[in-house]
């Protein structure tokens, strides 16, 4: 009878661990959705603040990559052609700009993170402001502007090919997962900057560095396989090639590869969140 009983004692905390780790797993989004107003209030604000007193005002939104974009596809069909591998000089300056702008979100919000609570420091410092939702409006804000290049890159992609590949309709299943690890991102990079300076001047370092080791000017295909291997672990690359995949050379990405992405890029996510909020009362005294 003892043992039955002890049985039926532990049976209920057995039982409760499923509910935990889901509520864990969801507790980001639900936090975000309830201060939806705030961050959509403080995304408004930052969209139209960047380009204030400036002339042409938000059509710089679309005139830096359109630019960027252009200069690439000149560059490559006149001074070095040879780089394409075959490959159309168009496809292979979109090639480019698709691994840019992916890495671009990745570097503004690494460059950025480690200083956002150094930022809104006069936010921070009122108990009642969750300050976990600056997170969220800094990687709006960037994937705002991020998606302004992409629509520049279909743009185009339908004034050269005059087509799109059917399988661009995937983006947006790209688009989130990213947005979650970078998110996680964040939330680490943000408390750990809130302890020391010293984590902006790393990301200053190893950004740069990290550019090289991301295939943006170059394919994992056209990498040894030694050295491809390892290139693989860096989630930015992946999320480039698959991009690439889908917006240009119209290929869907393996769907396993595609599942680990997720999965890990939402442990990223989770993994952040819960980093933040452990020290989030500590980090409002030391900032």
């Amino acid at each position: 009878m003892r043992s039955g009983a002890v049985a039926i004692h532990r049976s209920p905390d057995l039982q409760s661990l499923a509910p935990t780790s889901l509520s864990a797993a969801v507790a980001p989004i639900e936090r975000a959705w309830h201060h939806r107003e705030l961050i959509r209030a403080v995304v408004r604000r930052e969209l139209t603040v960047r380009f204030r007193g400036s002339v042409l005002g938000p059509l710089w939104a679309v005139l830096a990559p359109l630019i960027m974009l252009l200069t690439y596809t000149v560059l490559f069909s006149i001074t070095v052609p040879q780089l394409s591998q075959g490959i159309s000089t168009t496809s292979y300056a979109s090639g480019i700009f698709i691994g840019l702008i992916v890495f671009n979100l990745f570097s503004e919000l690494a460059y950025r993170a480690p200083g956002l609570l150094h930022e809104h420091v006069t936010f921070v410092k009122k108990s009642i402001f969750p300050s976990e939702t600056i997170a969220w409006v800094a990687t709006i804000r960037a994937f705002v502007y991020g998606g302004v290049s992409f629509a520049v890159y279909m743009a185009f992609r339908l004034a050269t090919a005059h087509e799109l590949p059917w399988t661009i309709l995937f983006t947006p299943l790209l688009v989130l997962p990213f947005a979650c690890f970078m998110m996680g991102v964040v939330w680490f990079l943000m408390a750990l900057g809130a302890f020391t300076r010293d984590v902006a001047h790393i990301m200053v370092s190893v950004v740069p560095v990290l550019m090289f080791a991301t295939p943006i000017f170059y394919r994992l295909a056209q990498m040894p396989p030694n050295l491809s291997m390892w290139l693989r672990f860096n989630l930015v690359g992946d999320y480039i090639e698959m991009l690439r995949g889908v917006a240009l050379d119209g290929v869907l990405p393996h769907p396993l590869a595609y599942i680990a992405l997720v999965v890990v890029s939402y442990a990223v996510f989770i993994f952040g969140y819960q980093f933040f909020m452990r020290y989030k009362s500590v980090i409002v005294d030391v900032i």
